[in-house]
């Protein structure tokens, strides 16, 4: 791809064996979320769901995403609000079959902070920021905030931050479960590739089904954990792991 082609594109996708690294890239925007965005977000969520890998998302440009595009927001209507537009998309994302990272920079709010509330796990770097302004101009936080949120941080915080719309940052959001763990800039991607790598080394049906039953309903426990271990403990890949750690076992006693 040229570098201007690159510069057009709203999502820059990076392909590996057993990830796939997605970009936000409009910095001149600051990530901002517009059409052609959510399009390739869709885009990448039909490749992920035929062919299932743990995606990173990031942004360019020191920020991860300021907001949904105002610009096209303003001029949208009833009818456009009730197409979900934004929310379908993060939606998508959430219930990829893979695990999702956000590796968060700079300002994550609004649309920004709604798609990293998508992510399965969240990583920051000091200068990350978070928050849903959203009532202040007249609107709500419909792209997932007002659930999501609520499920990771608690209904009294989520109340509170969405109400407020009060800025949220690096330090307070992992103190409050918001992220898992902070890293300097130059090392967020690292971290996320760790992460992934520690995915990778797990048997994949067994993450794709230990995502599916984290997903569920709670009503829908034990019954979905059962369905989801029966298949596995039918899976070949599961003998072959459980007799290779009992092999290793075996050697290390005789040692």
């Amino acid at each position: 791809m040229s570098q201007a082609d690159a510069a057009a594109t709203p999502l820059l996708v990076e392909r590996r064996d057993d990830r796939v690294v997605a970009t936000l890239n409009r910095p001149d925007k600051r990530n901002a979320i517009d059409q052609a965005t959510i399009d390739a977000l869709h885009a990448l969520s039909e490749e992920l769901e035929a062919e299932p890998r743990t995606l990173i998302l990031t942004g360019a440009g020191g920020v991860f995403a300021s907001g949904a595009d105002i610009a096209q927001l303003r001029d949208r209507r009833a009818a456009d609000a009730l197409a979900g537009i934004n929310a379908n998309a993060f939606v998508r994302v959430n219930e990829l079959p893979m695990p999702v990272i956000a590796a968060i920079d700079g300002w994550a709010l609004g649309g920004g902070a709604e798609l990293a509330f998508a992510a399965d796990i969240r990583i920051a770097t000091p200068g990350a920021k978070f928050g849903n302004p959203e009532t202040g101009l007249g609107i709500i936080p419909a792209a997932g905030a007002t659930w999501r949120l609520r499920e990771i941080v608690g209904e009294a915080r989520a109340a509170e931050l969405l109400l407020t719309g009060r800025i949220v940052d690096a330090a307070e959001a992992l103190s409050i479960g918001l992220v898992t763990s902070v890293h300097p800039v130059g090392e967020l991607l690292a971290e996320a590739h760790a992460i992934a790598d520690r995915i990778a080394r797990n048997d994949r049906a067994a993450t794709i089904a230990t995502k599916r039953v984290l997903r569920a309903p709670r009503a829908d426990h034990p019954r979905v954990d059962l369905e989801e271990q029966a298949v596995l403990f039918e899976s070949p890949e599961k003998h072959r792991r459980m007799t290779e750690f009992l092999e290793k076992r075996a050697k290390r006693s005789a040692e």
